[in-house]
């Protein structure tokens, strides 16, 4: 009878989570330009796909998306590496700080760091600003999920690889670097997920040649709700919810 109740509380839960995306999805192919139901068509996607706002943000997105992941994967498994070698508990406990800390706070401190430091480089607001911005708070995602899979590892494997005649390096790069090769998946598709979706700190630091998509589409909602807002949002849905599936998978392996 417990375990009958605690199926059910889960999936009323789920329900609450999970439906109000599936009505959006649902409605993304309504012929309406209202919540009322008149017939199933693409058209929305259509207007979507030849929005030139929406490609134009679309592309910005990917390509900061793409950049800031792969550079804070980078940085941030080897600042769990070192973390792990040399252990600093006060070191590692400010890795949640970028977490805890809103999303507000740390853009207006960025767009702060970017004015001051811009008065000596002669520089302006762009993607590389927002490239640098994503970095920031995506290395700490990185670290927390390098850094679960470490917490499992055995060092007295590289410290074999190093009796055998292998360098630092060597060890690193032939023994621990397959081993963390699946938590570097899923921290490199999670930093992301994030960074994509990201629209506080984006608003904040990016030029007016950088808006990415969720700038796009926040502006568009102002205006009013669209049913272009609703293919675009499940497209979304759909295809990060799959990322993040994939990455759940590289950590449990």
């Amino acid at each position: 009878m417990r375990t009958r109740g605690l199926a059910s509380w889960t999936v009323l839960v789920l329900f609450f989570l999970y439906a109000p995306l599936a009505v959006l999805v649902a409605f993304s192919f309504n012929t309406s330009r209202f919540t009322v139901w008149e017939g199933f068509s693409f058209a929305w996607y259509r207007a979507a796909l030849s929005d030139p706002a929406l490609a134009e943000g679309l592309w910005n997105s990917l390509i900061i998306a793409l950049a800031a992941s792969a550079i804070a994967t980078i940085i941030g498994t080897l600042a769990a590496y070192g973390i792990w070698r040399r252990p600093a508990p006060w070191l590692a406990g400010t890795i949640y700080l970028s977490l805890l800390t809103p999303e507000i706070v740390t853009g207006v401190s960025l767009l702060a760091l970017f004015q001051w430091s811009f008065r000596f480089l002669h520089l302006h607001l762009g993607l590389f600003t927002v490239v640098a911005a994503h970095v920031a708070f995506s290395i700490a995602y990185v670290m927390i999920v390098v850094s679960a899979r470490l917490r499992e590892y055995d060092r007295s494997q590289e410290e074999a690889a190093m009796d055998l005649g292998a360098t630092e390096w060597s060890a690193f790069r032939r023994v621990t670097l397959p081993y963390l090769a699946p938590a570097i998946g899923a921290a490199a598709l999670l930093a992301l997920v994030v960074s994509f979706d990201d629209y506080v700190i984006t608003s904040l630091v990016a030029g007016v040649d950088s808006e990415t998509l969720p700038m796009v589409v926040y502006a568009m909602a102002r205006r009013g709700v669209s049913p272009v807002l609703n293919a675009v949002s499940a497209f979304i849905v759909v295809v990060f919810g799959a990322l993040i599936v994939v990455s759940q998978r590289l950590q449990e392996r």
